[in-house]
């Protein structure tokens, strides 16, 4: 079934389910974690910043429905002992994942900024942290017949549209958009990859790629320069959709019964920037395997972790 115009009202009770989410302490990330627990849902946030993160949490725990749960774990993107130790308090702490919503991100830092790990902060965050994080969890996940969601973004269909292999963290010619761009095109290859690996293990699980379309978060206060971030906000007054409209294709993603797994679900209207939610197109190149392929040996070689499903 092809889904056009998906809401809310499909979302049915999530009753005994356990979502972990990334970046659930504020924007599209907060907004689904909300309908997740009014919906009975168990969630587990993973956010950088413990203090927001309580914050938040006390919120969902006041829109929730009783039922679930609501829990916090401490995790930097931007550092892999970090996201190890955050898999490893997940693992000991939840005994199923339903879905793992790999959400948070950061865009336009103002100049080349790196990781801990020493990768360019864009590609290291928005897609070598989840990486990993998917790689740690996997089990879990797959022993629910669960689902792996990548927030990739509009963004993957402009740029390069491609990884520069031989130069993934910008060591020259930096650009931030573009280097933005590239890990939002990776979080849409990662999904279509994982997606067709679990096909063929025969396992039932499923991932999927969605996009937020143009929403009104802090993601474009908060990571670009000033100038940037002033230059942003005329369009997020009068294109941009709200947080809560951003967060459907998160939750399609995540509970649909009639999602298809290698999908990328999104806003489907005014350049896919807002309106009907549905299955969207991605970009071919996001879809190569054998890119795809080498950027799965790629992104195991920079975490270290090399895994299979």
């Amino acid at each position: 079934m092809t889904i056009k115009n998906w809401s809310p009202q499909r979302l049915f009770d999530q009753s005994g389910k356990t979502f972990v989410i990334t970046g659930a302490n504020s924007g599209i990330g907060f907004q689904a974690s909300k309908r997740l627990v009014q919906a009975n849902a168990n969630i587990v946030m993973l956010c950088r910043n413990l203090e927001k993160a309580t914050e938040a949490a006390e919120k969902l725990k006041q829109s929730a429905s009783g039922k679930g749960s609501v829990s916090i774990v401490q995790m930097d993107l931007a550092n892999l002992n970090s996201v190890r130790a955050a898999a490893s308090r997940v693992l000991k702490d939840a005994p199923k994942i339903d879905a793992l919503i790999n959400n948070a991100g950061i865009m336009f830092p103002p100049g080349r900024q790196l990781t801990d790990d020493g990768f360019e902060l864009q590609f290291g965050v928005n897609h070598l942290g989840h990486f990993l994080l998917t790689g740690l969890l996997k089990d879990r996940v797959l022993e629910s017949n669960g689902r792996f969601v990548s927030v990739s973004s509009l963004a993957h269909k402009f740029g390069l549209r491609r990884i520069r292999f031989k130069d993934p963290n910008w060591e020259s010619g930096y650009q931030t958009a573009l280097a933005y761009s590239q890990s939002k095109f990776a979080n849409a290859m990662f999904a279509v990859e994982l997606n067709r690996r679990l096909e063929t293990s025969g396992s039932t699980a499923r991932a999927f790629a969605c996009h937020p379309g143009y929403s009104a978060t802090n993601l474009q206060s908060t990571g670009p320069s000033r100038l940037m971030a002033l230059m942003m906000a005329p369009a997020n007054l009068i294109v941009a959709q709200s947080a809560d409209r951003g967060g459907w294709p998160i939750l399609l993603s995540a509970t649909d019964p009639d999602a298809q797994g290698g999908s990328y679900y999104g806003p489907r209207q005014f350049g896919e920037m807002r309106g009907a939610v549905g299955a969207c197109n991605m970009i071919g190149a996001a879809r190569d395997q054998t890119a795809a392929a080498k950027l799965w040996t790629l992104s195991e070689q920079a975490v270290d972790l090399a895994w299979s499903v």
